[in-house]
């Protein structure tokens, strides 16, 4: 299979270097120092079974590229606009976009860009990061999982060739039976997780012991559930409780990405989890008071990462 891997960051490069060494056809998109590591030196990826290092195909031309089977977006959340534009020159009649990022807006934008058509629903679970270019780390705690499905849940050809890829790659797959529901528990988890963590700058074994600041855990998903609901998502009942037992067992020291790009000074996913949801919420005519504190609380620090102001660390 001909597979392209926009991104080569924890998702991008993790997963693309998986299927690589399952000796798939895997061009990454990438560029600057990313692409000049690639060409260089290949990609390496450190997890806690052993190291991997892979001599897949790098370029910044995805003319040069062409259609290929399966076009994986492993960029960010904030991303995946751009990099599904600059994507079009890989998709044929057959070709299949899977979005890997948290959040639940990134199919439909992947699809504004490149046709629904092609788009199936997608996440993933990985504890992955960047160490330099073109080295990635994977950490105990979880095991890195695709999940992928069609929007109307039916079983397809596509969806069963993906399975048996990334099984032959040796990844954990689940196809769940609701792909939303699978998108909405995943963003439920993850927005309050990275959502209060970047507000308290503290990791989740400080915030769940905290009184006040679990209560804010628990409020963060209770809002997500309500939204997921109002937009006629099937979310389980318990999706919330499933979510903070979650995060009780994590490891004491562990945070979000997001929390970390802003406590870093780099650019977030919060306009994809935050604030979406605030825009979500205003849509559906639903309160979601936390999270529009989050949101405003951290937009000084977001735009500043951006370079939209300036002020003194």
């Amino acid at each position: 299979m001909r597979i392209a891997v926009i991104g080569a960051g924890g998702v991008g490069g993790f997963f693309g270097g998986r299927l690589a060494q399952a000796g798939e056809d895997v061009t990454f998109l990438v560029r600057g120092a990313t692409l000049r590591a690639l060409q260089a030196d290949g990609l390496h990826i450190e997890t806690p079974d052993g190291r991997i290092a892979v001599r897949p195909k790098a370029t910044d031309d995805p003319a040069g590229v062409g259609a290929v089977d399966l076009v994986v977006l492993g960029v960010k959340a904030w991303q995946v606009p751009e990099a599904t534009r600059a994507a079009r020159p890989l998709i044929g009649p057959s070709t299949v976009v899977l979005p890997l990022q948290n959040g639940v807006e990134a199919a439909d934008q992947a699809a504004a860009e490149v046709g629904r058509e092609h788009v199936i629903g997608g996440l993933c679970y990985v504890v992955a990061f960047v160490t330099a270019p073109g080295h990635v780390k994977s950490r105990p705690g979880v095991e890195p999982t695709v999940a992928f499905g069609e929007f109307d849940n039916r079983p397809s050809d596509r969806v069963r060739r993906l399975q048996e890829l990334f099984v032959h790659a040796g990844v954990k797959v689940v196809v769940p039976p609701d792909i939303l529901a699978a998108l909405w528990s995943k963003f439920l988890f993850i927005a309050a997780f990275g959502g209060v963590g970047a507000v308290t700058r503290a990791p989740i074994g400080a915030v769940r012991q905290i009184p006040e600041t679990r209560a804010m855990l628990e409020q963060a998903m209770q809002e997500v559930q309500a939204l997921a609901l109002a937009r006629g998502v099937a979310l389980p009942a318990n999706a919330a409780v499933e979510a903070m037992a979650r995060l009780d067992g994590a490891a004491p020291g562990a945070t979000a990405s997001m929390q970390r790009d802003i406590m870093d000074g780099r650019p977030s996913e919060l306009e994809s989890h935050s604030g979406a949801i605030v825009r979500l919420a205003a849509q559906a005519g639903i309160e979601t008071p936390l999270h529009q504190f989050i949101y405003q609380s951290l937009l000084p620090s977001e735009r500043r990462a951006r370079g939209e102001i300036s002020f003194p660390a």
